[in-house]
């Protein structure tokens, strides 16, 4: 008979583990025959000690059989789906969805909630009155299945396994083990019955993965577990040395989402992320058979309102309200301080501690130290300038929106110390790798 802390004491030694101990933990992880302490215990031995290619292949097939696995027979279109592995100001997935549904896409995205200082996908859904990130599957599928788009958490039938192991990574210090994000991600996925999967794979300080090495590492797991189980799966590495777009925090991050949408404002490097994943998607699917012609398929999907009008019917569908494009904060909480974060000095922005920034939003309340942790959606920063800018002294290059003055100041005073600046000009960080 297998016992849980015999399984944790082989991997701890750096061992490997067989298909039917990894099986017996992910079994546990449903049953709770591993508690809390024995599941932190062995992340913490993956994190330390890694795992072998095969024992993640083991653990990620384990994990997504753990629950029910989606079949889209039925749809006139390719299954697919992209995700991100996190970052600050990383609303992308909204925009993105939209777009490639309004291009003939299916794409059921099941989304994840925030881990250490990134924000969740799902977090910031929650920010609009009435929304249901946790849908019955059957409605799931009638949303995708009629609007091309559903963007949801993951439900109790979906790899349940990952859920439970997916929060307890997130407040023992075990996020950024690539085994570990390659199965919660990819048990996800696979569950979801994909054709096509696009990573955007975030690469910074302010990303799991800080440097390019340990990033094209992550991106190689990913896309040899994946394409190896059969989904075609492409990896794109993308900058996170700052926050992207000009928003972090959860309702703040839909208003931006609204704006983009609408043509109100398309920040250029959120825009061009979007492009290139969006790219990615209709290609791999082969819904456009060339760069130029999915550029055009992104132009008029967002010039002629398409992806607009798809997201807000999605938003409806799943609960929301009917007129979020029209009236966002009718439906969304405003912070109760807003106050002006300025310029110290003089120059050009030239870096952000975007990690630092991150965990700035989760102090003010919009993320979370404990995984039970209720969520203060209004809270955040917004008008964000990008590294590069030019600014004098007392110019705005931030706001913080807070739910009293004394955690604004403090997250103003942390804002400002996580930007530095420099007397010449700085050139911007390239994006994509």
């Amino acid at each position: 008979m297998l016992l849980p802390q015999e399984i944790i004491a082989k991997k701890r030694d750096g061992k490997i583990l067989k298909q039917d101990e990894i099986k017996f933990f992910v079994d546990g992880l449903v049953s709770n025959n591993f508690n809390d302490a024995q599941v932190g215990a062995m992340a913490m031995a993956i994190f330390q000690k890694g795992l072998v290619p095969q024992e993640t292949v083991e653990l990620t097939k384990a994990m997504m059989h753990s629950g029910e696995v989606l079949s889209w027979q039925h749809l006139d279109g390719p299954v697919i789906d992209k995700h991100s592995t996190g970052g600050v100001g990383d609303k992308v997935s909204f925009m993105l969805a939209a777009i490639v549904a309004a291009c003939g896409g299916y794409v059921p995205m099941i989304s994840g909630r925030g881990l250490g200082h990134t924000g969740g996908t799902a977090d910031k859904l929650e920010s609009i009155a009435g929304f249901n990130v946790q849908p019955n599957l059957s409605d799931f599928k009638r949303i995708v299945a009629d609007l091309g788009v559903a963007i949801i958490a993951q439900t109790p039938d979906l790899a349940p396994a990952d859920r439970r192991l997916y929060a307890i990574r997130d407040v023992t210090a075990t996020v950024a083990s690539i085994p570990l994000i390659t199965a919660s991600i990819l048990s996800k996925k696979l569950a979801a019955g994909l054709d096509v999967l696009v990573m955007d794979i975030k690469m910074g300080n302010g990303a799991q993965m800080e440097d390019l090495s340990q990033a094209k590492a992550l991106a190689d797991s990913i896309t040899s577990v994946s394409n190896g189980a059969g989904v075609n799966t492409q990896a794109i590495i993308t900058d996170m040395n700052q926050v992207l777009g000009n928003t972090a925090g959860n309702a703040l991050e839909m208003y931006e989402t609204v704006k983009y949408l609408t043509g109100k404002l398309r920040e250029p490097r959120l825009h061009q992320v979007v492009v290139t994943l969006a790219k990615a998607m209709l290609i791999n699917s082969k819904l456009a058979k060339s760069d130029d012609e999915a550029q055009v398929k992104i132009d008029n999907a967002l010039d002629s309102g398409k992806a607009a009008e798809i997201f807000a019917k999605m938003i409806s569908a799943l609960g929301g309200p009917t007129d979020l494009l029209e009236q966002p904060w009718r439906s969304m909480n405003k912070a109760e301080h807003i106050i002006e974060i300025l310029s110290p000095c003089n120059g050009y922005i030239k870096a952000m501690q975007t990690r630092d920034i991150g965990f700035s939003v989760v102090g003010l309340g919009g993320g979370r130290i404990s995984n039970d942790q209720k969520i203060d959606h209004s809270v955040g920063f917004d008008r964000i300038l990008p590294i590069g800018t030019r600014v004098n002294r007392g110019d705005v290059i931030a706001r913080v929106h807070a739910s009293s003055l004394d955690s604004a100041e403090l997250a103003s005073k942390q804002y400002t110390d996580a930007v530095s600046f420099s007397d010449t000009p700085v050139d911007e960080a390239q994006i994509i790798y």
